[in-house]
C-alpha cells in the first residue's frame, strides 16, 4: 500500500528532527541528521543548512510493515506557507508536530485551517516533552480548545495491545451502531480499530501521540501506530489523472515538474493531456528520495514523482483525468520592486524572475513598461532575504529589493454594463458586457448570454479568454480588479476584417469602460487576529486595535490571562507583533493569519498616495475606435454608446 505522509509545524517545533528519526527508524537513511549540525536530509539546500529552516518541501521514501511511504517535509515559517500549501494537496495524511512547551502556536492554527480546506485526515504529535516546563496535559487541552476537540490521546500500540476502555467508549461517541455494541460489552478489537480508522479517514476525530523527537521518545511507536491506522485506496487500472504540485529547474535550464499520481498509470513517452485538451509527451520519469532521484520507465498511482517533457504545466494543475485545477488560499499581501545593477540586460534579469515565478506562482512577478521595473509579490521580509540568496546563488546575480508595499485590489458597488468597439483600418470587433459586483474575495467570475446569431463560439471564446488572460486594473489605483461578475451581452465581427487581437482590445475597452461609469471600492488585504496577554494589558490591547483601525469580538477572560480575537487591516496590524512583545515584556503572543479583502480604511489616503492616471495607464483605454471613410477616429468612453453598431441591450 503506498501511502503519502506530511509533516507540518510552526517553525522551531521540531518537524525536521522528527522527520530524520522517522526516516532513521525506518532504514532509509543511516545517521539522523541535526538542524542546528546542519546535516539533516530533507534540508539540504545550502541556504536550508546555513539558516536552520526548511524553505523549500521535499520528499523522502521509506518502506515500513510492507507499506510504502512518501513523507514530505514542508516549511514551518509563515512567509513560506505557498510552499507549504502546495504540498498539503497532495498528503494522504497529515502529521501536525506541536511544541509541548510553546504549545499551539500562530502559524498552527493556519497549518490546522488548510488541512480542513483539503480534508487531510490528520495526526497530531506532541514533540519535545523532555523539556523543561513541558506540559502534556496544558497542550492537549489547548489543542481541543484553538484546533478540535475531537481529540484522541494514544499511550500504547493500538495494534498489539488491548484497546483502553477510554479508546472504546471515544469510539463508540461518533458510531451509533457500536454505542449499542458497547453497552453490550461487544469489544471485537478488529471492528473498533477499523472503524477508529475511518473515522480517522474522514477527519471526524484526530488521534494524538507524544515524545521527543531529539532524544528518540515516542518515534518508533507513532511510527507503529500510523501504519496500523492508516490506509489508502488507489486504483491503478483506470485512465491517469494526475496533479502537479511542484516546479524545480536544474542549473542547465532543464524543468522538472512534480507530480502525484491520484489515478492510473504513466509510462515514459505517454501523451499527458491538460484541461485545454493540449497534449505534451513525457520524455522521463524520476523517483526522488532527498535531492538524489532514480529513473523509472512507469509510475502508478498513489506515486510522487517527477518527468521532463512538459513545458505548459503550472502548480497546482490537474492533468489527464483530472479536471480541476486547485485555487490556492495563502495569497502574498505585500509588493517589492527587484533593483540590480543597470548594467545587466533588463530581459536577462526578467528572464530569470520568471523561471523563479514557475517554481512559485505566488510571486507573480510583473514587469512594469511604464516604470521599467520588475515587481514580485511576497508573503515576508524573510522572503525576501531568501530570494535575495536564491538569485546569487542559482544566477550569480546581486540584488536588492525595495521598500515593501502593500497589494491593494479594486472592484465596483454596483451592476453597469460596458461598451467596447476597435475599428482601425481594416481591423473590426465590438463587445457588450455587464459588470455585476460579487461578495468579497470571489475573485473574477465569467457568464456568456451572447445569441448564436451574433458572434460565432470562437469568437465568444475569445473574450472569456481575454478576461482571464491578465489581472486588469481598475480605474483608481490601477489596482487588479476582482469579485466581479462579467456577462457577455452581445457583439459583433466583420467576416473580412477582424483580426486575431481585434476582440482583446474591444474587451478591455468594454470593461473600462463599464469601470469609468461603476462606483469603485479600493479594497485591501486583511489580518484575522488572535492576541493573548496578561489581563492587566486587556485595555491597552482593545485601544490598539481601534487605533489601528481593526475591530473585536467580546475578550475571553481565563484566570489572569484575557484572549482578544478579530480582525483588521494588514497595513496598520503587520508591525503590532513587535508592540505586543514590547509591552508584555515578551509574555503577550499574537498570530495573524491572512483572512482576504475588504474595503479599505483609508481609500483617499491609498489614492492619493498611489497617484494613478487612469488617462495615462498605456494598457488600458476606456475610449472606443471607429472608423469613417476608411480613417480610424477616437470616441471617448462617455459617448462610446451613441455610436456602437450593435443594438444596446
Amino acid at each position: 500500500m503506498k501511502k503519502t505522509i506530511g509533516i507540518l509545524a510552526h517553525v522551531d517545533a521540531g518537524k525536521t528532527t522528527f522527520s530524520e528519526q522517522v526516516l532513521y527508524h525506518t532504514k532509509s537513511i543511516r545517521n539522523r541528521g541535526r538542524v542546528d549540525h546542519k546535516n539533516s536530509f530533507l534540508d539540504s539546500h545550502n541556504i536550508e543548512k546555513e539558516r536552520g529552516i526548511t524553505v523549500f518541501s521535499d520528499q523522502a521514501i521509506f518502506e515500513f510493515n510492507d507499506n510504502s511511504y512518501y513523507l514530505v517535509d514542508t516549511p514551518g515559517h509563515i512567509d513560506f506557507s505557498t510552499e507549504m500549501e502546495r504540498a498539503i494537496g497532495i498528503m494522504d495524511y497529515a502529521i501536525v508536530i506541536i511544541s509541548a512547551v510553546e504549545g499551539v502556536q500562530g502559524h498552527t492554527e493556519t497549518v490546522w485551517q488548510l488541512l480542513k480546506k483539503y480534508k487531510v485526515p490528520t495526526f497530531i504529535f506532541i514533540n519535545k516533552l523532555d523539556r523543561v516546563n513541558a506540559d502534556k496535559d496544558k497542550v492537549i487541552n489547548e489543542i481541543k480548545r484553538v484546533l478540535s476537540k475531537d481529540l484522541f490521546y494514544i499511550d500504547g500500540d493500538i495494534k498489539r495491545e488491548e484497546l483502553t476502555q477510554d479508546l472504546i467508549e471515544f469510539i463508540s461517541e461518533y458510531d451509533e451502531h457500536l454505542l449499542e455494541r458497547y453497552f453490550e460489552a461487544d469489544y471485537d478489537k478488529e471492528t473498533w480499530v477499523n472503524t477508529f480508522k475511518n473515522l480517522i479517514k474522514e477527519s471526524k476525530v484526530f488521534p494524538c501521540f507524544g515524545g521527543s523527537a531529539l532524544q528518540d521518545e515516542g518515534i518508533r511507536e507513532f511510527l507503529e501506530n500510523l501504519d496500523e491506522l492508516t490506509y489508502t485506496e488507489y486504483d491503478e487500472k483506470t485512465e491517469f489523472a494526475g496533479r502537479v504540485y511542484k516546479i524545480r529547474h536544474e542549473a542547465n535550464g532543464n524543468r522538472i515538474t512534480f507530480i502525484k499520481a491520484i489515478e492510473g498509470t504513466l509510462k515514459v513517452r505517454d501523451e499527458v493531456i491538460y484541461r485545454d485538451n493540449t497534449k505534451e509527451k513525457i520524455s522521463s520519469i524520476r523517483i526522488y528520495n532527498g535531492n538524489k532521484f532514480k529513473t523509472v520507465d512507469e509510475v502508478k498511482a498513489g506515486d510522487i514523482f517527477a518527468v521532463t517533457g512538459l513545458s505548459k504545466a503550472k502548480i497546482g494543475d490537474g492533468l489527464g483525468n483530472l479536471a480541476e485545477n486547485i485555487k490556492y488560499n495563502m495569497i502574498p499581501t505585500l509588493m517589492s520592486k527587484v533593483i540590480f545593477d543597470p548594467s545587466n540586460n533588463i530581459k536577462e534579469v526578467l528572464g530569470y524572475f520568471k523561471l523563479l515565478d514557475a517554481e512559485d506562482p505566488a510571486l507573480n512577478v510583473v514587469w512594469n513598461e511604464q516604470l521599467q521595473e520588475i515587481h514580485v509579490h511576497i508573503m515576508g521580509k524573510i522572503q525576501l532575504e531568501i530570494l535575495k540568496e536564491v538569485v546569487k546563488e542559482r544566477f550569480n546575480l546581486d540584488i536588492e529589493f525595495g521598500t515593501c508595499k502593500i497589494l491593494y485590489k479594486e472592484t465596483i458597488n454596483n451592476e453597469v454594463k460596458g461598451y467596447g468597439h476597435f475599428e482601425p483600418l481594416k481591423h473590426y470587433a465590438e463587445v457588450h458586457l455587464k459588470l455585476e459586483p460579487l461578495s468579497r474575495n470571489s475573485g473574477i467570475d465569467f457568464e456568456n448570454k451572447c445569441h448564436a446569431d451574433h458572434l460565432s463560439t470562437g469568437h465568444m471564446n475569445l473574450v472569456r479568454t481575454h478576461i482571464f488572460e491578465r489581472d486588469h486594473h481598475g480605474v483608481l489605483t490601477g489596482s487588479p480588479l476582482t469579485d466581479i461578475k462579467v456577462t457577455l451581452l452581445t457583439g459583433r465581427a466583420h467576416n473580412k476584417h477582424t483580426e486575431g487581437g481585434d476582440f482583446r482590445e474591444a474587451t478591455f475597452r468594454a470593461l473600462r469602460q463599464g469601470l469609468e461609469k461603476a462606483e469603485n471600492i479600493l479594497l485591501e488585504p486583511y489580518y484575522k487576529f488572535k492576541i493573548d496577554v496578561e489581563l492587566d494589558y486587556m485595555g491597552r490591547v482593545l485601544s490598539d486595535i481601534q487605533r489601528l483601525s481593526g475591530s473585536f469580538n467580546p475578550p475571553e477572560i481565563n484566570e489572569n490571562r484575557v484572549t482578544i480575537t478579530g480582525r483588521g487591516p494588514v497595513k496598520t496590524l503587520m508591525d503590532y507583533s513587535a508592540e505586543v512583545i514590547a509591552f508584555s515584556k515578551g509574555k503577550g503572543s499574537i498570530n495573524l493569519v491572512f483572512d482576504g479583502y475588504d474595503e479599505c480604511h483609508n481609500t483617499e489616503e491609498i489614492i492619493e498616495e498611489i497617484g494613478y492616471r487612469r488617462d495615462a495607464d498605456i494598457e488600458y483605454s476606456s475610449s472606443s475606435i471607429f472608423c469613417y471613410k476608411g480613417q480610424g477616429y477616437v470616441v471617448p468612453w462617455d459617448k462610446v454608446e451613441e455610436e456602437m453598431h450593435c443594438e444596446i441591450i
